[in-house]
């Protein structure tokens, strides 16, 4: 019982990110729905590496082997990415929100 007493208070270390390959800057940072005003609109946050992600699996046609790997990351992590991005991307399109992609 003290044993989880203590590591309640404990905060974990946890393993340090890895610094992510990006090979690109995105041209535009912000898509909106035609006609609302950016201003009226929730944002959605699409981070550079989920964009990376999406670019790597769907316009270069990689495996996704291949896509981890130039992205510095395991095969897990990179799926967990692409999924993170396709989620944000449809959320956005169905709730009508604006899509802005972090710098």
């Amino acid at each position: 019982m003290l044993k989880n007493k203590f590591m309640r208070n404990r905060k974990r270390a946890g393993r340090p990110c890895l610094k992510r390959n990006i090979d690109f800057k995105p041209k535009a940072n912000l898509f909106k729905p035609n006609g609302v005003p950016a201003s009226q609109l929730q944002r959605v946050r699409l981070k550079t590496e989920e964009l990376e992600a999406l670019r790597l699996k769907n316009l270069e046609e990689l495996d996704q082997r291949e896509c981890a790997k130039k992205m510095n990351t395991s095969a897990a992590t990179f799926q967990r990415i692409l999924s993170s991005a396709y989620y944000k991307i449809s959320l956005a399109l169905i709730e009508g929100k604006a899509l802005e992609i972090e710098k």
